[in-house]
C-alpha cells in the first residue's frame, strides 16, 4: 500500500507517493496553487505516475495553506511540521530550514532528532518571498528562470533597500530609468530576498546544517545571496518544492506503521 502528502500553497500544489518501504515512488508539481484546480491535478498527475488508483492509498495527509481543501485527506498537519519532516528525511543533518515559498517566509530549528524546537514565519508581507520575485522579473521583463543567469553575470549589485514589494518595485523601476545594468539590479534583489530571510533566520540561533526549501531555493542566486548574507554553506535539496508533500507523506507512513484506524 502508498501513502500520498499533499502541500496545496498559495502559488502551486505538490504531490509525493511513497511506497511501503518510505521509498520516493512517484512525485509531481502542479504550478497552480489553493482556490484552483491544481491540487486535483497534481494529484492525478503523481498517482499516474505511480500507476496506481485510490484504493491502492492507504492514508492521506495534506499541508499548506489549501490543506483544509483536500477533501480525500484522512489528516492536515502545519507545513512547519511538514517541511522540518520532508527535511530532515533528505538531510539528517539538516538543524536550520529555510523554507521561502509563493507569498510566505519560514525559518524552522531542528533538533537532533529532527523535531521543530523553534520557527518563525513572515505571511503579512509579500517581501522576500516567491511573489516578491515575480513581480521584479516582471518588471524587468525577464522569466523567474533566467533570474540566476542574470545574476551570475552582475559586476556591482544594485542596492535595493526597501523590504515592501510595491516601494521596492519603484526602486528597480528607478534603476532601470538612470540606466543600471539588469544583472545588477537582479543581484540586488536577490540580495534583497537573502536579507529578509536570514533576518528571520537568525531569530532561530542558526545552526549548521543550513538547508533551503520552497521553490525560491530553485533560484541560485537567491541561495548564494543567503549564503554570502550567513558566511555559511547552503544545502539545496533536489526537487526543493516538494519537501512540505515528502514531510506530509512520511507523517502518513509512519501513522500506518503505527497502526492508526483511518
Amino acid at each position: 500500500m502508498f501513502t500520498l502528502g499533499i502541500d496545496v500553497g498559495s502559488a502551486s500544489s505538490k504531490a509525493v507517493l511513497l511506497d511501503e518501504q518510505a521509498q520516493i515512488a512517484a512525485s509531481a508539481v502542479y504550478q497552480l496553487g489553493t482556490g484552483s484546480t491544481g491540487p486535483q491535478r497534481v494529484i492525478s498527475q503523481v498517482m499516474e505516475a505511480g500507476g496506481i488508483g485510490f484504493e491502492d492509498l492507504a492514508r492521506i495527509v495534506a499541508t499548506g495553506y489549501g490543506r483544509f481543501s483536500i477533501k480525500e485527506a484522512h489528516k492536515q498537519i502545519s507545513e512547519i511540521s511538514c517541511h522540518a519532516k520532508g527535511i530532515f528525511y533528505l538531510v539528517p543533518t539538516a538543524r536550520t530550514v529555510i523554507d521561502i515559498g509563493g507569498q510566505d517566509l519560514k525559518a524552522i530549528k531542528l533538533d537532533n532528532d529532527g523535531r521543530v524546537n523553534q520557527f518563525f514565519m513572515s505571511d503579512k508581507c509579500a517581501a522576500g518571498t516567491g511573489r516578491f520575485l515575480e513581480v521584479m522579473a516582471r518588471v524587468l521583463e525577464i522569466s523567474l528562470e533566467e533570474m540566476a543567469d542574470y545574476d551570475s553575470r552582475a559586476t556591482e549589485p544594485a542596492a535595493i533597500s526597501s523590504t515592501c514589494t510595491v516601494f521596492a518595485e519603484s526602486e528597480v523601476i528607478s534603476q532601470l530609468a538612470g540606466g543600471a545594468a539588469k544583472e545588477n539590479i537582479i543581484a540586488g534583489v536577490h540580495r534583497s530576498v537573502a536579507a529578509k530571510a536570514c533576518g528571520l533566520a537568525r531569530r532561530c540561533r542558526i545552526m549548521p546544517a543550513i538547508v533551503m526549501s520552497g521553490g525560491v531555493a530553485q533560484n541560485n542566486g537567491v541561495v548564494k545571496a543567503i549564503s554570502a548574507e550567513l558566511k555559511q554553506e547552503v544545502i539545496v535539496v533536489p526537487n526543493p518544492q516538494i519537501a512540505g508533500a515528502l514531510g506530509a507523506a512520511l507523517f502518513a507512513h509512519e501513522e500506518i506503521k503505527r497502526g492508526s484506524s483511518l
